[in-house]
């Protein structure tokens, strides 16, 4: 959830000629230069329970007129360069030009802000006129801008990227009447069952332990000392069961390690801080959103198709929009977007995002200039390499749902699996050993920490031939496609399986196998890329609040969401399924020994298991994808 900052030594380029700067066209000017073009307040702004909240002002120094207000809020603090203005300006390096008050916030508890920080802070209850949450504490500093800083038009807008996109959407539950328009980049939606801290129940190891290390040992941001390079031999001998961490780095000091340990299930404490039930409640869409994610995004993707899903069951004025692109967490904002990873897109996508769609989308609803830039939802098709729009996401025409099934040899095919004379279906499977004792690393060793470093970020697009020939991963793919595969919208992954343990995970990855040749890129000879992908806890197969343990060698259906995608499987390449139980130190290990809690794990809880995906025609295992009509 966390977007980190990096020192900025870019130019800001500006396409036009505002009066605002006096400028002349493509001028370039640099950070440097933004005293002249600013005046910066640095207040202390009051909220209802008397805490102040340290907020940086950046007023333009010549204007044509009152202008709105464009506010971030941060956990991650303002960041300033030499000249005491904050470095979250190379994000608006496109909105410069319009004309706005631009404001930035410590939240509560973080770096100069009074107050106590609490971690994704749950809503509050309304009865309460004393509560506070992110929501009241948004709509008092509009209140005291809208009071205190002249010459503004009435109007404000807001948004955020990751924790900033979740402080965008908690905004959206009590928005005072001048907040007009909000961008809500990569927030999290439901921390158990898609984003930051868990997927599907299975907890993100190597993310939930660095992450509140990070966040609450200081008011500060703090990384964890390990004491190996590789951190995947760190968690796995050295941290050992997650019932370690208490005993022997954090003591109870953490509140959300400890939040993790005391609520392993869907309980009450996870479904209260989820964000979109309490859209839901709304019934509408307060206030004009674009939502906007990444299809490589490591952290949030989830949160914002989970939000716009949402807020479209309500959006009679059609001002809830959506725009996915071939981004990891907050790529959209820095750089051209050309390129990442091994890519090359073709075109600066990143770019193309912040001066075609987010500038005239702001200026649209906050000075009432232009028109919006698209409407509903506009997708980059990977692959292929273009952006569309759609009326409706996912796609409710022109879309094909197809089953991609598992055969023996390790063969996938549109085709299902055929009868079989005196080949009984439960006899028609792949297996492997899962042992967590050498679990199946989710990245190529040696893993270095979440933050900082520079694998994280692209870990989605790594090739997965490193992993393709263990023992513990099971492969199918298809022929050479003759034709190109688009797909666009929701994939679904239908597993039938056993396990002779008690408890099980099952990771599913979608990938795209390029051609051993690739003139233009020879490097991508053979490259195994990753579409899609998930995991699932099986204790959860039934409940995610009320958590059971499997029968062991019992034969048991198994639906994954692989989530919502748009990508072009060329003609040449080759569409792959790749499953395994393993995906450490990303995933924490499961037992596979059924316990009522994994945090409280013992070393000897955890046992080896024969796991078995069957492809027969009565359990015929098989990837559903969305195919788009040629």
């Amino acid at each position: 959830m966390r977007f980190r900052g990096f020192r900025l030594i870019c130019f800001i380029f500006f396409t036009s000629a505002p009066a605002l700067f006096g400028t002349p066209p493509r001028r370039q000017i640099s950070m440097q230069d933004l005293p002249r073009i600013f005046k910066k307040l640095d207040v202390m702004i009051p909220m209802r329970d008397g805490v102040r909240l340290h907020t940086e002002i950046y007023i333009p120094r010549e204007s044509s007129g009152p202008l709105p207000f464009l506010l971030t809020r941060t956990p991650y603090g303002l960041n300033d360069d030499a000249n005491g203005y904050t470095r979250i300006f190379r994000l608006y390096r496109a909105m410069i030009p319009a004309g706005y008050i631009f404001v930035f916030q410590d939240i509560r508890g973080r770096y100069l802000s009074g107050g106590h920080f609490v971690m994704n802070r749950a809503p509050r209850n309304p009865a309460d006129p004393k509560a506070i949450d992110e929501s009241t504490d948004t709509y008092d500093t509009i209140a005291w801008l809208l009071k205190h800083i002249p010459n503004n038009n009435g109007r404000a807008g807001m948004l955020g990227i990751s924790y900033g996109g979740w402080l965008t959407t908690m905004a959206l539950l009590d928005p005072h009447p001048a907040l007009k328009a909000v961008s809500e980049q990569a927030s999290p939606a439901d921390m158990f069952l898609g984003d930051d801290f868990h997927h599907n129940g299975a907890f993100r190891l190597s993310y939930g332990f660095e992450y509140a290390a990070m966040m609450e040992t200081s008011k500060t941001n703090f990384h964890f000392a390990f004491s190996r390079y590789d951190t995947f031999e760190w968690y796995l001998l050295d941290l050992g069961p997650l019932s370690n961490a208490n005993a022997k780095y954090f003591h109870g000091t953490l509140p959300t390690w400890n939040d993790f340990v005391n609520h392993p299930n869907y309980d009450s404490f996870w479904r209260k801080q989820a964000v979109w039930p309490y859209l839901a409640r709304l019934h509408r869409v307060p206030v004009p959103n674009l939502n906007v994610a990444g299809w490589w995004d490591q952290e949030d993707f989830y949160g914002p198709v989970k939000i716009y899903e949402t807020l479209e069951k309500y959006d009679t004025r059609h001002v809830n929009d959506l725009i996915v692109g071939p981004w990891n967490h907050g790529g959209w904002a820095k750089g051209t977007g050309r390129t990442l990873g091994p890519l090359d897109f073709g075109s600066d996508t990143a770019k193309f995002f912040r001066e075609k769609i987010q500038a005239p989308w702001f200026a649209y609803w906050l000075k009432g200039e232009g028109a919006p830039p698209f409407k509903e939802a506009m997708v980059f098709i990977t692959g292929a390499d273009e952006w569309r729009t759609f009326g409706h996401w996912p796609p409710r025409r022109g879309v094909e749902e197809r089953k991609l099934y598992f055969h023996a040899g390790h063969r996938l095919s549109f085709d299902a699996p055929a009868a079989r004379s005196g080949v009984p279906a439960k006899v028609r499977f792949d297996s492997y050993i899962s042992d967590p004792a050498n679990p199946v690393p989710y990245r190529p060793r040696p893993v270095r920490p979440t933050y900082p470093g520079p694998r994280w970020p692209v870990w989605l697009l790594q090739d997965q031939r490193f992993v393709e020939f263990r023992p513990d991963t099971l492969t199918w793919e298809t022929k050479p496609l003759d034709h190109s595969v688009t797909i666009a919208g929701d994939i679904i992954a239908h597993l039938f399986a056993s396990t002779s343990g008690t408890d099980s995970d099952w990771i599913v990855k979608l990938i795209d196998v390029y051609p051993e040749k690739v003139a233009s890129k020879p490097q991508m000879g053979g490259y195994e890329l990753i579409i899609a992908d998930e995991v699932f806890r099986g204790r959860f197969r039934h409940s995610y609040r009320i958590p059971e343990p499997m029968t062991p060698n019992h034969i048991m259906p198994i639906t994954i969401d692989l989530h919502t995608n748009a990508h072009a499987f060329l003609s040449g390449h080759r569409i792959m399924v790749q499953v395994q139980s393993t995906w450490f130190p990303l995933i924490d290990r499961n037992p596979q020994k059924y316990v009522p809690n994994i945090f409280k794990a013992r070393a000897s809880d955890y046992q080896k298991a024969t796991e078995r995906i069957y492809r027969s025609p009565q359990y015929s295992s098989n990837v559903e994808i969305p195919v788009l009509e040629r």
